[in-house]
This record gives C-alpha cells, sequence and structure tokens, in this order.
C-alpha cells in the first residue's frame, strides 16, 4: 500500500490565520479546524490566485449527515465573484480516529480521487466518449495527508446543481435507475482499465484500504456489533425473523473478510464506490425531472465484486414495499447499462461479468451485505442530535455503559428501524436469497 502526503511546510497560528492583515480573512466555522489544515487551505486559495479577501466557513450538513469526517463549504468572494469548495476534514480525537480508521479512510479517497477517476477519466477520452455517457466526479483542489490534520479539498456539486436527498425517505424508482447508470459506468471501467492495462489496475486496488475486513478484528467492534446483533433480534416480530437476525452480523462480516481473500484478483471484481447510501449520492432535478445522478465519498472504496455496490445501494436506500415491485427490473436494468458501457470500450458484458455470474453473486454475497445493512440501519435510522451524541462518546475510550448508551434512541427512531430490520429480512426471503 502507499500513501499520496503532502506536508504543511510553514503553519501559522491560529491568530495569524485568522487576523493576518495582507492576506486571506477566515472566519465562521474554522473552530474545530486545526491549525495545519486552515495553513493548507489557506495555501490551496493563494495558489488559485486569491489574496486580500473573506474566506467564510460554513457546515454542510447536519451530524447525521457525515460520520468520518467533518465537512465545511469554503465561500470565496472577490471583485470577480464567488468561489465555493468542499472541506473534507478529519477529527484530531485519538479514539474516535483510532476506532473509524480516519487515516486510511481519507487515504483510500485521496487515491480514488487523484489517480483512480482521472484515469478512468483518461479511459473516457482514449474511447472518445460523448459528455452523457462519462462518469461525473468532483474534482480534487488539493489534499493534505499529515496526520492527525487530513484535508481533502473538492468541487462544490451545488454550484452545478446538485442537491443531496432525505435520507430518512426511500429513493424514488428514477433516481435507483439513474445510480445503477452511474455502477454500471463506474465498474465498466475497472474492466477497461484491467484489460488494458492490469498491472495499473492492480496498483491501484493494492493501495485501497479494506475498511470492513479490518474493522471486525477490533475487539470493541466486535462487542459494539454483537450488542446491536441482539437488539435487532428483540426489535422484529416472528421467530423466522430473529432466527436469520442471529449472528446475522458477526457471521456476515466474517463471511465477507473470506470472500475478500478468495476472490482477491478475481476476473470479475471491480474498484467499487462502496458507501452508496443516500447522504453519499446527489441528484440534479429540472424542475421535477431528475437529470442526472453523481456518487460522492469514496472513503470505503476497495476491490470487490460488483454487486456488492448494488446490493449496498438496494438494501439501504430503498423500502421493501419498492423492492418488491422493481428489485428485479433493477438487476436487468443494471446489467443492461453495464454492457453498454463496455460496449464504447470495445468489450462485452457476456464475456466480463455475465448476468447468469450476477445473478450467483447476488446469492453468494446476500449474507454478507444483509450483515451491512443491518450495521447501516441503526446508522441511518438515528437523529441529528443521536448521533451527535454517538460521536461525542467514540471521543473517549469505550467500555460496556458507553457502548450501550450508542442504543439509546426514542420510540419514534425504534418504530423506524423495526420496520427497516423487518424489510431488509422480508426482501431478501422474498428473491430466495437468504
Amino acid at each position: 500500500m502507499f500513501y499520496i502526503k503532502c506536508y504543511i511546510a510553514n503553519p501559522l497560528s491560529l491568530k495569524a490565520l485568522c487576523d493576518y492583515n495582507m492576506g486571506l480573512q477566515f472566519e465562521g466555522a474554522i473552530d474545530n479546524i486545526s491549525e495545519p489544515q486552515l495553513a493548507f487551505i489557506r495555501d490551496v486559495l493563494e495558489k488559485r490566485g486569491y489574496k486580500d479577501t473573506k474566506v467564510t466557513f460554513k457546515p454542510v450538513g447536519e451530524a447525521g449527515d457525515n460520520y468520518v469526517a467533518n465537512v465545511q463549504r469554503i465561500v470565496v468572494q472577490n471583485e470577480n465573484g464567488v468561489f465555493k469548495m468542499i472541506a473534507k476534514i478529519a477529527p484530531q480525537h485519538e479514539y474516535l480516529r483510532s476506532a473509524m480508521d480516519t487515516d486510511r479512510l481519507f487515504n483510500n479517497e485521496l487515491i480514488m480521487y487523484k489517480l483512480v477517476l482521472p484515469k478512468f477519466q483518461q479511459l473516457e477520452e482514449q474511447a472518445d466518449l460523448l459528455k452523457e455517457d462519462r462518469l461525473r466526479f468532483a474534482e480534487c483542489y488539493g489534499a493534505s495527508m499529515a496526520a492527525p490534520h487530513e484535508v481533502i479539498l473538492l468541487e462544490d456539486m451545488n454550484e452545478p446543481g446538485f442537491i443531496m436527498l432525505d435520507r430518512f425517505k426511500p429513493l424514488s424508482e428514477e433516481c435507483i435507475r439513474s445510480v445503477l447508470r452511474n455502477f454500471a459506468l463506474l465498474h465498466s471501467l475497472s474492466y477497461a482499465l484491467k484489460h488494458k492495462e492490469l498491472e495499473v489496475f492492480n496498483e491501484y486496488k493494492n493501495s485501497l484500504y479494506n475498511y470492513w475486513a479490518n474493522i471486525i478484528a477490533k475487539p470493541e467492534i466486535t462487542t459494539h456489533f454483537g450488542m446491536m446483533q441482539n437488539m435487532s433480534m428483540t426489535l422484529v416480530d416472528g421467530d423466522h425473523r430473529k432466527r436469520i437476525i442471529k449472528d446475522g452480523i458477526l457471521q456476515g462480516l466474517a463471511l465477507g473478510t473470506k470472500f475478500a481473500k478468495q476472490e482477491e484478483g478475481s476476473k470479475y471484481s471491480v474498484i467499487q464506490q462502496g458507501d452508496s447510501w443516500t447522504n453519499n449520492i446527489l441528484f440534479k432535478f429540472d424542475g421535477d425531472t431528475l437529470k442526472e445522478s453523481v456518487l460522492i465519498d469514496y472513503q470505503i472504496s476497495k476491490e470487490s465484486n460488483p454487486c456488492c455496490d448494488l446490493m449496498y445501494m438496494l438494501l439501504n436506500c430503498t423500502d421493501h414495499e419498492s423492492r418488491l415491485k422493481h428489485f428485479h427490473d433493477w438487476i436487468d436494468f443494471y446489467h443492461s447499462e453495464l454492457d453498454k458501457a463496455l460496449a464504447n470500450h470495445g468489450l462485452k458484458a457476456n464475456y466480463m461479468y455475465p448476468r447468469d455470474q450476477l445473478d450467483a453473486d447476488l446469492k453468494r454475497y446476500a449474507k454478507v451485505m444483509f450483515a451491512f445493512s443491518i450495521i447501516l440501519a441503526h446508522s441511518l435510522t438515528k437523529k441529528n442530535e443521536d448521533v451527535a451524541k454517538m460521536k461525542e462518546i467514540m471521543k473517549e475510550e469505550v467500555d460496556i455503559d458507553s457502548l450501550s448508551e450508542l442504543f439509546q434512541v426514542d420510540d419514534e427512531t425504534t418504530r423506524i428501524l423495526k420496520r427497516r430490520l423487518e424489510g431488509l429480512v422480508d426482501s431478501l426471503l422474498k428473491f430466495g436469497l437468504l
């Protein structure tokens, strides 16, 4: 594995950063941003030509919208207009960083934005693809990987009109199809790179950190997931649901680690986005008409099977009712879009990733993705104030009592979680995947 690093040559004091008379003046939500991080942001802006002007920091979203990073919108305004960018800022809290593998996740995202996605863009240019046939992603303006002061600066996708949808509501059928098309484009580019430059593909995929395979090696995480399993069993109705959830997280994660080792270098593997829940997908509308979507947040990207991206999104961004109506059509649509995207590079889905292989993989990985979905259900149903409380707890060394606090939610959240868990079990049973 390699790390891309950018070091701060001359960090200023916080007072100097904020009050320096002959330069950029920072204001707004900078209390939780370290001096080295502010110095790096200053350096990037100055290299873009910004000098004596005000720079405003504004939090992006609520506590429940961002788990790993402190996300800020940076607004710079001068006589030439307004420039905005998004800053993903790493926390400095030791236990929180350790629990989340912060340094590894930030490095994953940097590898994706500075190496993998630009390489994919190069393949699209070589194929002379039209703009609408290309994968959209945010431009990376710069990054510093000097732990514990990591920061990644990205294009603000709100500027071209992309928005984040409500994480508590299932995505619409048209939104799901748009995301599936993005997966088809992303996966086709992995296959194209493997076909044309296998050594480069291997270098990239070997540099990415498998977060899920490593996190279960931490005793406190295993204890937390065991408690989560037990709570989930008590919530759902019906002995059959309880039996399926019993050991569902720990066995599923162990199975995922086993598959990762067994299938490393598989001809069917791709570099996946890895964390496609609602807040990591932005959508652009013209009135009520969806125009396009874009994937953001590549911190959990790794080499894996294509079906993992599909199931992660379909199980965590939809509800049981919509899955009953559209699941098989969604899988058909993805594979047809994959075939179209591969054709742009002179390849065919029947060779690169046949449909019968996709069907087999959906069943093979079902228990793994079910484990992820139980975990995500507990996070994605939390109210913003509960997420904020959870982050505070994780800043200190955890014990059984503090872990128990993470599961204390109100009745409304409990009802939402219960319905989500029961829907996951019922969907996977209906489709013969468990």
